[in-house]
């Protein structure tokens, strides 16, 4: 009896993707890829007689896992780094499941046109070629746009999130381990980056010191739902709407329920470009107007201890794909990181994590 190879009776990517659109009425659509992401996911625009889709291709890859809603932390560590984290791992239908609720908030989130989790597939509206990053290179007004970005966060912020989004997708907290996870691979990687840097356990114990109380500050504040990547490369301008909707979310798909302050550092203090300084204050200043009820003294206080631990992140994540995965041109992010932190640091609430940097050798790097 002849046997059949298992792998040839799975159907290749493109013959699924013609099956999905097939079944969708999409089949007779131009198909036009888009240069990829940082990530495994794909794109292609479907255009026909003046109709525009956006086609996502996200393989599903069993061995990352996402975390459990009702994993305790010695389980979310046996399952590796997402659900350490929290992040979607890349699944399709937390996509679907963020657009949904965001649409259902007022926001500009794309429309779910056809979805298929199980395959990796999602079709959805498109929002243009507007990225905030690209239109400020061209000479948008810059100040228009980030304030545009801020009002779009204050209506996300107005209602408290529910734990379970539309399709069933749940939305977990960005809590203590997800924070130190993230904050960790600062001492792990960055001295591999940086020979001169020497962080033996007591620096390590002092590290974990200084987080702790900031870590468990942020847990006890996650009220609303954080996008989590927040950026000038994640928003896209729509001038044809109105208001706060002119502002296209998309890259949404590891949300959490967060601090507030969250997604408005992520914004301000960005990896991938400057902000000035003025228009960071008339950012804050805009949306402390807008959420007048706003501690804003104890929101500044977290706004620049979890932007300081982000950053940390960031250089952590920086070291590693300069290290690990020979990308050396993130090296040239790193001064930026650098520049945030140092600023935030001057807070003298943040006076522990400075010393801190200053003690295990990073004091010129905090000009």
């Amino acid at each position: 009896m002849a046997t059949t190879n298992k792998a040839q009776m799975i159907p290749d990517r493109e013959t699924q993707k013609i099956a999905l659109l097939k079944a969708h009425g999409l089949a007779g659509m131009a198909r036009t890829p888009l240069p990829g992401d940082a990530s495994t996911r794909r794109y292609e625009r479907l255009s026909a007689e003046g109709r525009s889709l956006m086609l996502m291709d996200q393989p599903p890859s069993p061995e990352l896992i996402p975390c459990p809603p009702e994993a305790d932390y010695a389980e979310r560590k046996r399952l590796g780094y997402f659900a350490m984290t929290r992040l979607s791992a890349g699944r399709i239908e937390a996509f679907a499941a963020c657009a949904d609720y965001l649409r259902s908030e007022s926001l500009s989130a794309p429309e779910i046109v056809a979805c298929d989790p199980q395959a990796g597939f999602l079709v959805s509206e498109d929002l243009g070629d507007g990225l905030f990053a690209r239109l400020i290179e061209q000479g948008e007004d810059e100040t228009r746009l980030y304030l545009s970005a801020v009002e779009a966060l204050s209506v996300l912020h107005q209602t408290p999130p529910p734990d379970t989004l539309p399709g069933g997708w749940p939305l977990l907290v960005y809590d203590d381990l997800a924070l130190k996870t993230g904050a960790d691979l600062f001492v792990e990687w960055y001295p591999k980056y940086d020979p001169s840097c020497v962080l033996d356990d007591q620096a390590k114990a002092d590290w974990e010191g200084i987080w702790a109380p900031i870590r468990a500050r942020a847990e006890a504040g996650a009220s609303v739902f954080i996008h989590r990547d927040f950026h000038a490369e994640n928003l896209l301008w729509l001038p044809e709407r109105n208001g706060y909707q002119r502002v296209g979310l998309i890259d949404f798909q590891d949300a959490l329920k967060g601090h507030p302050s969250w997604d408005l550092h992520s914004l301000l203090q960005d990896a991938r470009r400057d902000v000035s300084p003025d228009i960071e204050a008339a950012a804050l200043e805009h949306y402390f107007a807008l959420r007048p009820d706003t501690d804003r003294a104890a929101f500044m206080e977290m706004y620049q201890a979890l932007a300081t631990l982000n950053e940390a992140r960031i250089l952590g994540v920086f070291a590693r794909l300069i290290i690990h995965f020979k990308k050396p041109r993130y090296e040239a992010f790193m001064p930026r990181m650098w520049g945030h932190l140092s600023r935030n640091l001057k807070a003298p609430h943040l006076k522990s994590i400075r010393e801190w940097f200053e003690a295990y050798g990073f004091g010129d790097k905090l000009s």
